[in-house]
C-alpha cells in the first residue's frame, strides 16, 4: 500500500501525464492543420500585385478568403510585381519554384503589349514558364489577357492568340480574360482607368474562382 505522501506524488504524476497527453493531442491537431495547408502562388504584374490598393484588397488576398470560407485550406501568396514583363517573370521562375507551390496562377503579358514587344517574344517567354511549371509538376491556372485595339488590328490579333494557343498546347486550366466584366467599366477601376479597384477585384475573383477550384479538385492531396 502506498503511503499518503507517495499517493499524492503518484496522483500528481498521473495528472502531469494526462495533461501531457492532452497537450500532445492539441499539438498533433495543430500539426495536422498546418500540413493540410497547400500553397497557391499568384504570379503576375501590377494586376496581381494590387497596384494602388491595400494588400488585403488585392485579388490573391480576396481569393484566399473565399477559398478558406469554402473549406479549401489554401494560402495564396501574392507574387505580383508592378510593371513586370514576361521576360521579368521568366527570370523569376527559379525563385517562384523555391516557394514550392502546389498551384500557380499565371497572369502576365499585358505590359509586353503596352510596350509593343513582339508577340512572338511574349509567347516564347510564357511557353518557357509553362514548361518549367509542367516539369516541376505544378498545377496551373493560366490567365488570358487581351490587348487594347489602338495598337492596330494585326498586333492585337497576334497578341490575343498567344493565350488560347498556349493553353491548348500545355492542356492547362484556362481563365480566358482576367479583366472580364471589369475592363473599361469606370466604377470598377481606379482613376487611371487601368487598374481595378476593390469592387473590380471582387468581380475578378468571382470570375476566376471556378477555374481555381477545378485545379484544386484535380489534386490527390485533398
Amino acid at each position: 500500500m502506498l503511503k499518503t505522501g507517495h499517493r499524492i506524488i503518484f496522483i500528481a504524476i498521473l495528472a502531469i501525464v494526462g495533461c501531457s497527453q492532452e497537450q500532445q493531442k492539441e499539438t498533433e491537431a495543430v500539426a495536422q492543420e498546418v500540413t493540410l495547408v497547400e500553397t497557391i502562388v499568384a504570379v503576375g504584374d501590377s494586376l496581381t500585385a494590387g497596384f494602388g490598393l491595400d494588400e488585403n484588397q488585392s485579388y490573391p488576398a480576396v481569393l484566399e478568403g473565399k477559398l478558406r470560407a469554402a473549406g479549401y485550406p489554401y494560402q495564396v501568396i501574392n507574387g505580383g510585381v508592378s510593371g513586370e514583363t514576361s521576360s521579368g517573370t521568366l527570370s523569376r521562375m527559379e525563385w517562384i519554384l523555391t516557394l514550392e507551390p502546389d498551384i500557380v496562377i499565371l497572369e502576365i503579358g499585358v505590359n509586353d503589349g503596352l510596350r509593343g514587344v513582339d508577340p512572338q517574344v511574349t509567347e516564347d517567354n510564357i511557353r518557357q514558364m509553362l514548361r518549367l511549371l509542367e516539369e516541376s509538376e505544378v498545377e496551373v491556372v493560366f490567365v488570358g489577357m487581351k490587348m487594347v485595339r489602338n495598337l492596330g488590328p494585326g498586333y492585337v490579333s497576334r497578341f490575343n492568340r498567344i493565350y488560347p494557343g498556349l493553353a491548348e498546347e500545355f492542356d492547362v486550366v484556362f481563365f480566358p480574360f482576367f479583366l472580364e466584366g471589369v475592363a473599361m467599366v469606370s466604377e470598377l477601376n481606379q482613376s487611371d482607368g487601368v487598374h481595378p479597384n476593390a469592387k473590380g477585384y471582387a468581380i475578378i475573383v468571382e470570375n476566376m474562382y471556378s477555374y481555381v477550384v477545378e485545379v484544386i479538385e484535380r489534386s490527390p492531396k485533398l
